[in-house]
């Protein structure tokens, strides 16, 4: 039994992330490929109030966590899959930058971080938050500042 349980866990964690799609997005409604757009960039209203919402900012803490720690089990913090990297990253902008519409992909330690955000505070927090994630190397940054529609006008064409 002693034997067994690792080679179990090892499957699980392996059709696990074989499971995780390419892209990690803070949003519906944001790119899905690493020079993709976004459309209505300016429309971030339900984007917020998501991000807001205090039970899922516990989960998106909850998600970065269970990651974390189970990294510290099976192996070197440092090194971490592309997947854990992208959705821990994608974890950490979601619950930081709730306006926000990105996309986070990773590979080999380098996240990409492509999308839109309301403002150039949020814009340069990216990877300061993407950098607090262990295994994180480098950070490109590939993102627009959109004005966010307040009312939009919905007569408006």
């Amino acid at each position: 039994m002693k034997k067994i349980t690792p080679f179990l866990l090892g499957l699980a964690v392996l059709f696990g992330a074989g499971a995780c799609q390419d892209v990690e997005r803070t949003s519906a409604d944001a790119p899905v490929t690493p020079d993709g757009t976004v459309d209505e960039p300016a429309q971030v209203e339900d984007t917020y109030d998501d991000a807001r919402n205090e039970t899922r900012r516990a989960q998106l803490d909850s998600d970065i966590r269970a990651r974390e720690q189970r990294n510290d089990v099976m192996g070197d913090p440092l090194e971490r899959a592309d997947s854990d990297l992208a959705s821990e990253v994608r974890s950490k902008l979601e619950a930081n930058i709730p306006r926000g519409k990105l996309a986070v992909f990773a590979e080999d330690g380098v996240v990409t971080v492509t999308g839109t955000v309301p403002n150039q505070d949020e814009y340069n927090s990216i990877p300061v938050f993407a950098e607090e994630i262990l295994g994180v190397k480098e950070v490109k940054v590939d993102v627009e500042v959109v004005d966010p529609l307040v009312n939009p006008d919905p007569d408006a064409q």
